[in-house]
């Protein structure tokens, strides 16, 4: 069944200004290019403005200033973005999972389920495990022993949490992620490998969302921690006792390695890696494909890598730095015969 709203109904939600007439019938969400005549949509970004005088939509978010030379309505909000982010989910067509045990589903005796949570087919749940008011426990999930899941969590079927795994309140968790497997520790003795006990766990705070087949691994000897509002992507790799301060955001295929702590608001762009034990300060943003080799102790941006150019100049310019050793050398010795023969024994850039 389509949910249709008043383009006044929204306008009220947003405390936007509306443009229009207030009994508009909006029907959904799309973009400039491929909404119709009862779709709402926005301009966040302004490479999409060429896109909006054509624009079929019933109306369109926007910000004041874009407004102003288009003729069609709108709903005038200062950040169209967000504004669009707060809609979606009114129109969002998630089933929602009606409360009670599936039959299938195997709970331990001495597990607590709120009685208002929803637990899957074939989901299994084990000793002393605690289900708080408002879960939802997709289908062959595992909740491992003594495991806490804070009200109003969402686990997408195929979630796997092991043992000694604590979820703070409204936490988002997508089919395949496993939380609390054995980090990646080893003590080596005359060349073999002997395997270390994770005897920590994993805490999640409030407001986190964890991508499809993200790992993360449960602390050597303390927990794995992972802040309040954290958003991580799908495919996502964080080892042992890796600390992730509130509101930080990775995108996919991240990789941090173990004992690195992270700090509050950083953003981590796709493909990152971290080596071990560094700590990165708040308000840090790491590009795409970056290699963190140390700790960052300044808030801004940071990059690593050459980017992306036709290959034959990317060759010229690889080619180029093999070379740059033996050219800091000649140059070495260039300033030193340059400095043999400038008065004052330096060389100088003063005529």
């Amino acid at each position: 069944m389509t949910l249709t709203l008043k383009l006044g109904q929204l306008a009220e939600f947003l405390g936007a200004i509306l443009r229009g007439p207030a009994d508009k019938d909006i029907t959904g969400l799309a973009t400039l290019q491929e909404a119709g005549p009862a779709q709402l949509s926005f301009l966040a970004n302004p490479q999409y403005r060429k896109y909006l005088a054509d624009s079929k939509a019933a109306a369109v978010l926007l910000k004041a200033a874009d407004a102003e030379d288009f003729a069609g309505d709108a709903l005038i909000v200062p950040d169209p973005y967000l504004a669009y982010a707060r809609i979606s989910h009114l129109f969002d067509p998630k089933p929602k999972a009606a409360a009670g045990i599936h039959p299938t589903a195997v709970v331990a005796e001495d597990a607590v389920v709120d009685a208002s949570a929803s637990i899957g087919a074939f989901a299994v749940i084990e000793s002393k495990a605690q289900v708080g008011p408002g879960v939802t426990v997709g289908a062959h999930c595992f909740i491992g022993a003594r495991c806490v899941i804070g009200e109003g969590g969402w686990l997408a079927p195929r979630v796997t949490l092991y043992h000694d795994v604590r979820i703070g309140k409204r936490v988002v968790i997508q089919s395949g992620a496993v939380l609390g497997g054995e980090g990646f520790g080893f003590a080596n003795e005359k060349g073999v490998w002997q395997k270390i006990a994770q005897i920590g766990g994993v805490t999640v705070g409030d407001d986190v969302e964890i991508g499809v087949n993200t790992a993360i691994d449960r602390g050597a000897l303390a927990d794995t921690q992972i802040g309040n509002g954290v958003k991580l992507d799908n495919q996502i790799q964080i080892a042992h006792n890796v600390q992730v301060g509130d509101h930080t955001a990775m995108a996919a295929c991240v990789g941090i390695s173990g004992s690195t702590r992270i700090g509050k608001h950083c953003t981590i762009a796709g493909g990152v890696g971290m080596v071990g034990h560094i700590d990165i300060c708040d308000g840090v943003f790491v590009t795409g494909m970056t290699m963190v080799t140390h700790s960052i102790t300044e808030p801004g941006a940071y990059s690593s890598g050459t980017a992306m150019q036709p290959a034959a100049q990317w060759r010229k310019s690889a080619a180029r730095i093999r070379k740059l050793d033996d050219m800091s050398k000649r140059l070495q010795q260039l300033e030193k015969r340059v400095e043999a023969v400038t008065p004052g024994g330096k060389a100088s850039s003063e005529g």
